[in-house]
């Protein structure tokens, strides 16, 4: 037969004593019923005895059989809770019983634990993080609805529960209070499961993390075919970023700092910051748990590298924290982030992509968890980061659309996406109040701002520049007045640079324009060198009507902008890798907008190679009809 747990056959077993946990308290005993006990002092007219660390009382000595010193062990039966609270027990001898364990309060999800402040709980679930404070060890512990932070007292500054490690499975059991405004557990107990248990628990975290993480159903803003082909990659990004959250792991965020960059930023940036408050009880952890940080290069440098490489290392260490995921946004498809990627493979620290540069699958595939990239699907940079990117925010959180409508018309115009889509999101923007020319000044204003914020990512100037989480007032008369300096700066600057452009009439008909930037620009100031290129092309554009390209270099770069010629300036990069031995060239960028490196000693033939490809390349179909009709 089976025995019960302190004797007796559990078949013929009449009797059920319980045995209550450490945290249990006078909420969990009701009279009648029976307790195993330990004696905890002997007086003349009884003994005090334990059921838990939180509830005591005393047996008579009318009402004891046996004699009993400190630390003896007994039944006892509850008879009465008097009206001061006092407990007072009587000594019972069952002849067979099964002992039961008692566990305090009721079990609770961290989603519900805001209805039970004041009270004593129990809940289960993963540690995620474990953080030694001058006072308590804080454990984040995750059940897969959210993350509470477990605060477990020890000698101050000495770590509790020194055998509990990150992702083990506890399970916890302490008092709901609030800390700051924020709720917290103080422990009465950890416990670290294994066996069946562990297992138990881990399967039900992982139910609630898969209902929890699923990304929102949103209807697409605009409908678009071509884009449609993207959804399914950014439903499974939202969903791991979610996860991501959920499992309290910091998200660092690299992006481009241009206007695209920073349309495709910021709605990702509000969304997981919501859903981190939300399933997080620390007020902190939107702090703690997320970073934008601005890239000024278009690829990922090791310069950015090392930096975020530094603080991921000290986090872990100083703070508990795991290491962070790599979100990269506008950036990180190409040959040129590989190295740093490498860097990261080191630590298994996840990268993750969404881009609409031409893409080198081959070299970054390796080393990505996600990749959303138009060109995977056949289609090119037209669908803008920034495009992509609020469509993923909203499957992360819905209720940001109606602050995210506009964004899109300002990405797209902010990197001239040609796309047929446009006059659609211009439409919506419209619809929010929102003219093209308004939609213009913000994307001066962001690239004035990116300009003079250089390594800050200026989150609070830069979601009043897009009116994300901001006011309407401020929004207009910030716009205003940073696009108003940004255009004075740029006639400034074109006023003095446009009497150095050099011009001449490439083979295939098409206008190249040349400036030496580095000689004839106004440096570390605003435009920088890239901006400067991009206005002057606009400007001949504009005053020709045919195929322009526009060349801005200096001492080892060059940037590059074409319209109506068919440039592959990603092709154009690898060709002059393998032809010029030893002049050091790297770049790339989209098919018709990009820069290269190159040393300065090899400038000249660089620069006179490319201008030879150029001339090689084919215009447009609608422009090399005008050009035969003129």
């Amino acid at each position: 037969m089976t025995q019960s747990a302190d004797g007796g056959d559990a078949e013929t077993a009449s009797e059920v004593v319980f045995r209550l946990a450490a945290g249990c308290t006078a909420d969990d005993v009701e009279e009648g019923g029976r307790y195993h006990a330990t004696v905890n002092g002997v007086v003349d007219y009884g003994v005090f005895v334990d059921l838990s660390d939180h509830v005591s009382g005393l047996v008579h000595d009318s009402k004891l059989t046996g004699s009993y010193d400190v630390g003896d062990e007994l039944v006892v039966e509850l008879a009465e809770v008097r009206q001061n609270g006092d407990l007072s027990f009587h000594e019972v001898a069952p002849e067979s019983y099964t002992t039961v364990a008692v566990d305090p309060g009721d079990e609770v999800a961290v989603e519900d634990l805001a209805d039970s402040v004041g009270s004593t709980v129990h809940l289960a679930g993963e540690v995620v993080q474990i953080k030694q404070t001058g006072g308590p060890t804080l454990f984040q512990v995750a059940d897969g609805t959210g993350v509470v932070p477990c605060a477990a007292f020890e000698e101050a500054g000495v770590r509790a529960y020194p055998e509990v490690d990150l992702d083990d499975v506890v399970r916890v059991t302490g008092e709901v209070e609030t800390r700051e405004g924020a709720l917290q557990l103080e422990v009465d107990s950890l416990e670290r499961l294994d066996g069946d248990e562990e297992v138990t628990v881990r399967e039900s975290v992982e139910e609630a993390v898969a209902r929890t993480a699923a990304p929102a159903e949103v209807e697409p803003l605009v409908d678009w075919p071509a884009f449609e082909k993207l959804r399914a990659d950014l439903r499974e990004l939202a969903e791991y970023l979610r996860r991501a959250v959920l499992d309290s792991r910091p998200i660092r965020m690299r992006h481009h700092a241009d206007g695209d960059g920073m349309c495709a930023s910021v709605p990702v940036q509000v969304a997981l910051e919501n859903f981190i408050a939300e399933t997080h009880e620390d007020t902190e952890a939107p702090r703690h748990l997320f970073k934008r940080l601005p890239s000024k290069a278009p690829f990922y440098e090791m310069e950015d590298l090392t930096r975020d490489l530094n603080f991921a290392l000290e986090d872990e260490e100083r703070h508990g924290q795991r290491l962070p995921l790599l979100l990269m946004l506008d950036n990180g498809s190409t040959e040129e982030d590989t190295p740093a990627y490498r860097a990261l493979d080191q630590y298994d620290i996840p990268v993750v992509v969404v881009d609409h540069h031409h893409p080198d699958p081959e070299a970054v595939e390796p080393f990505l968890d996600h990749h959303v990239n138009p060109y995977l699907h056949d289609e090119d940079y037209r669908i803008t980061t920034g495009m992509m990117c609020v469509e993923l925010a909203r499957m992360i959180d819905p209720s940001l659309t109606d602050d995210l409508r506009h964004i899109p018309a300002v990405a797209g115009l902010a990197d001239r996406s040609k796309a047929n889509a446009m006059d659609d999101y211009l439409a919506l923007a419209a619809e929010e109040g929102y003219d093209e020319a308004d939609l213009q000044d913000i994307g001066e204003a962001l690239d004035y701002a990116a300009h003079w914020l250089r390594y800050n990512s200026g989150d609070a100037l830069i979601e009043d520049v897009l009116n994300v989480r901001g006011d309407e007032e401020r929004h207009r008369e910030l716009v205003e007045f940073l696009s108003t300096r940004a255009e004075r700066d740029v006639d400034r600057q074109l006023s003095d640079a446009l009497p150095h452009l050099e011009h001449e009439k490439l083979e295939n008909g098409a206008h190249l324009y040349r400036i030496d930037v580095d000689e004839h620009a106004h440096r570390f100031t605003y435009p920088a060198p890239g901006k400067t290129t991009g206005e002057i092309h606009d400007r001949k554009v504009q005053e020709t009507g045919d195929p322009v390209i526009t060349i801005g270099y200096g001492p080892d770069f060059a940037v590059l902008r074409s319209d109506g010629v068919r440039l592959d300036i990603p092709n154009m990069v690898s060709e002059l890798t393998d032809e010029q031995p030893g002049a050091g060239v790297s770049g790339g960028g989209h098919l018709v907008v990009g820069s290269i490196k190159f040393v300065p000693g090899m400038r000249e033939p660089v620069l006179d190679a490319l201008v030879e490809k150029m001339s090689d390349a084919e215009l447009d179909d609608a422009l090399r009809s005008t050009l035969t009709q003129d």
